[in-house]
């Protein structure tokens, strides 16, 4: 029999999020929910910079400190209820990236050639830079962004999902702490923030050229 202590520690054996993994299939949730973020590609506002990489980094700002505060509400919730917030706080995060990345990608004027691939490029390379590796090829300068399929598609959704839920599983303990854990889950969405800016800003700084 469990004992009081067993029940109470999450940290004894799988953790809550592993947990879910196994039950509940949520790798396959996160990769429906990528799938859906890339279906629908955010418009941007913002006009051509005359200083891109000036205005990206004010942007990556402003987008990192949406996200920390978002990731960090939602942490504040404890326990089980923490738990469930998980796959909202990625969602809510991600559509904040999305549009973080189409509005660098307008700041360099190239708002227009954004495209699913580039999104997921930017939104999952330093995540699962084998899984993006070969949606984006650099040739010097050049930029080679190679079309994938819907098929394509869902397998690079599958293995992010995969990726994003095992990456995931360890931040799953600060929600049994959510004064401590909204701290530190609000850093990791701020520091991956900026990660999803600098491939943006790495993207769109390029030469595209189509594939033969």
């Amino acid at each position: 029999m469990a004992t009081r202590r067993q029940v109470d520690n999450p940290a004894k054996g799988r953790s809550p999020l592993a947990a879910l993994t196994a039950q509940a299939g949520v790798g396959g949730k996160i990769s429906d929910a990528v799938l859906a973020l890339v279906a629908s590609i955010p418009q941007s506002t913002e006009a051509a910079s005359t200083t891109p990489q000036t205005r990206a980094h004010m942007l990556a700002e402003t987008a990192a400190r949406m996200a920390a505060g978002i990731s960090g509400a939602a942490a504040m919730a404890p326990g089980p209820l923490g738990i469930l917030t998980l796959l909202p706080d990625l969602v809510a995060v991600w559509r904040v990236q999305s549009q973080l990345v189409a509005d660098i990608g307008a700041a360099y004027g190239k708002d227009a050639a954004l495209t699913k691939e580039q999104m997921l490029y930017c939104l999952f390379r330093h995540t699962a830079s084998h899984v993006t590796r070969d949606l984006v090829l650099r040739t010097g300068e050049r930029l080679l962004v190679r079309p994938a399929t819907g098929v394509a598609l869902q397998q690079i959704a599958a293995k992010i999902g995969v990726k994003v839920a095992q990456k995931t599983a360890g931040r799953a303990f600060a929600r049994w702490a959510p004064i401590v854990g909204a701290i530190g889950v609000g850093g990791y969405a701020y520091y991956d923030t900026k990660k999803v800016a600098a491939n943006a800003m790495e993207l769109f700084s390029g030469e595209f050229v189509s594939p033969a």
